[in-house]
């Protein structure tokens, strides 16, 4: 069960929907506020409430917060058929076969390019979220394709601030270039 947060309806939002409404006090979305009501988790005055359902000023309302979503983690697990094709102080340079995605996300359980540099003992920079520190570019799951990845935190910098440039004709802007324009 997640926390249960409960507090007077401001006269402010007297007849504003509940979704909206709880939206506004606790900075979720509105959404997020309507699968809860769908849920029973949402209740005015110790009832239970649908999304649309209007508050009224001075009620109490009590809502059970989702659970917190956790975050992707780095798992360094050795990646079948990656190779690294160069290394230095400042990048890596692997060759990402398909089924492997660039880094950890929510809902992804297999191989990540993160995790198998991990595995073979290589050190990435430390610039970049949690979850993909030292990804400047990304490869889909279902492409294979070299990637370059920051090891050091100038390289990171460096590399996000290239310039981006169309791919041969396809007009995918998404391929950074180490050179200037």
């Amino acid at each position: 069960m997640g926390e249960v947060r409960t507090f007077p309806v401001p006269d402010g939002l007297d007849g504003m929907r509940v979704d909206a409404g709880v939206s506004r006090l606790l900075g979720i979305s509105r959404t997020a506020v309507a699968d809860l009501a769908a849920e029973g988790k949402v209740l005015l005055d110790g009832r239970t409430v649908g999304k649309s359902d209007k508050l009224t000023g001075m009620s109490w309302i009590e809502v059970e917060m989702p659970e917190p979503r956790a975050e992707p983690a780095v798992v360094a697990e050795p990646v079948e058929g990656m190779t690294v094709l160069y290394s230095d102080n400042d990048i890596v340079v692997v060759d990402k076969p398909v089924g492997v995605a660039a880094h950890a996300s929510v809902g992804w359980t297999g191989p990540t390019v993160i995790g198998g540099l991990a595995a073979a003992g290589y050190r990435i920079s430390t610039s970049g979220p949690p979850e993909r520190k030292g990804i400047v570019h990304r490869l889909d799951v279902g492409t294979s394709g070299l990637m370059v990845v920051a090891a050091s935190e100038r390289a990171y910098t460096l590399l996000k601030r290239a310039p981006m440039v169309p791919d041969s004709g396809s007009g995918d802007t998404r391929r950074r270039t180490g050179g200037s324009r």
